[in-house]
């Protein structure tokens, strides 16, 4: 049997045309893998079979949304994720999964190595690569457009000239890459920083400058997993969808960034996360409703960590995991509901309650009658500072 390598396929132009390279630079045979992650609009059947019309001799679709929603978006979401405080992870929390399955389907096949469609100056090269390094450490990772630094108009006039069934043209030059969790877009005309992005980069979203009515939705969470909206209750990939939809319909969720890769360049890029955007904004207040001061203080500043480190492609590392257990243990009284307002491209939290609640009416009100007693005030600020009157006098005299 013909030796075989399993690339990491999605459809696009880089890995269409990485089928040929591949087979061409090797001479092994490629399994083309393809795992569905909520790919919005994309039909995973045309690229199966668009694998094998690009020279595949064996094309794999795996059905992973509600897995993908369950064990990689629920943690995001939990821990608030925010790369550069702005982006929700959205292709950085796809690659482990994907890598996962790339060495397991490997491993089937007794391939001895796994393939992607990455550039040299992307992040998703180190998220493929040292995912698999973590999983399973024999397999070896070649990345043909890096490898053999195949640009993209190269790519193009090789996918014309062979006749590969691919989207990409001279005219549409973006690259893309989405999945159930938002939509990211870049290259073309975006490389310019200073060109605004036009309408029609955008699927997940509406206008949000299209005047409409606002939605509300009513948000319930069991230890910080969304349960149920308006009283219904839905599966995590079920919620996922339908706020994108409800987000998305009111402008919600775009992102334009200049970010920080971790190849130590600077890139602009377009993001569509709809309900990534507006569930978190909903789970951060309800932490801020049930988490206690410190704890809460803390967990910021482990979120700003744990977002580094999975943007990093650091997904299975050790320290990556041990945050995990912090966040999951902030967790158990994060029940409760959130009214949120979605209109013009925000979503505003307008309501909260929590029976696991930390918020009490009766000390925070300024009524009569309220429980907090003010003057024990006058001597906790009198403590407090105490410090810093003593350092003060000892700087008053050392002048």
């Amino acid at each position: 049997m013909a030796e075989r390598v399993v690339l990491a396929y999605s459809g696009g132009l880089d890995t269409s045309v990485g089928i040929g390279w591949l087979k061409d630079a090797t001479g092994k045979e490629v399994v083309a893998l393809a795992v569905d992650v909520g790919q919005e609009g994309e039909d995973m059947d045309v690229i199966r079979q668009r694998a094998l019309d690009c020279g595949a001799v064996e094309s794999i679709v795996i059905d992973a949304k509600d897995e993908f929603a369950n064990d990689y978006i629920v943690p995001t979401l939990k821990a608030n994720a925010l790369y550069q405080k702005r982006y929700p992870l959205v292709s950085a929390i796809s690659r482990p999964l994907i890598a996962k399955y790339l060495a397991s389907t490997a491993k089937e096949l007794g391939a001895d190595s796994v393939a992607h469609g990455c550039t040299g100056k992307g992040n998703d090269q180190v998220r493929f690569e040292a995912a698999v390094a973590a999983l399973a450490p024999e397999l070896t990772s070649l990345a043909p457009v890096r490898d053999f630094a195949l640009t993209r108009d190269k790519a193009i006039e090789y996918a014309a000239k062979h006749d590969l069934p691919i989207a990409q043209s001279k005219k549409s030059p973006y690259s893309i890459d989405q999945n159930v969790w938002g939509r990211a877009v870049e290259t073309g005309f975006l490389e310019d920083p200073w060109n605004a992005p036009i309408e029609d980069l955008y699927t997940y979203t509406q206008n949000p400058s299209v005047t409409r009515a606002p939605t509300e939705v009513v948000i319930s969470f069991d230890q910080g997993v969304p349960v149920a909206i308006d009283g219904k209750k839905v599966t995590p990939l079920q919620m996922i969808q339908l706020m994108n939809r409800l987000a998305g319909d009111q402008g919600v969720g775009r992102v334009d960034i200049v970010e920080d890769r971790l190849v130590g360049i600077k890139s602009r890029e377009i993001y569509e996360a709809p309900a990534g955007i507006a569930l978190i904004a909903a789970h951060e207040e309800l932490e801020n409703m049930t988490l206690e001061r410190d704890v809460a203080r803390y967990k910021r500043g482990v979120e700003s960590k744990w977002a580094e480190l999975v943007y990093d492609g650091l997904w299975f590392s050790g320290l990556k995991k041990s945050l995990d257990v912090f966040i999951e243990d902030t967790q158990k009284y994060v029940t409760g509901d959130i009214r949120l307002k979605m209109h013009a491209g925000s979503a505003v939290v307008t309501g909260r309650s929590s029976t696991t609640s930390l918020y009490d009416f009766n000390l925070a009100t300024y009524d009569t009658g309220d429980s907090f007693d003010q003057s024990m005030a006058k001597g906790f600020i009198e403590l407090w500072s105490l410090p810093s009157k003593v350092a003060a006098r000892r700087d008053a005299a050392a002048k």
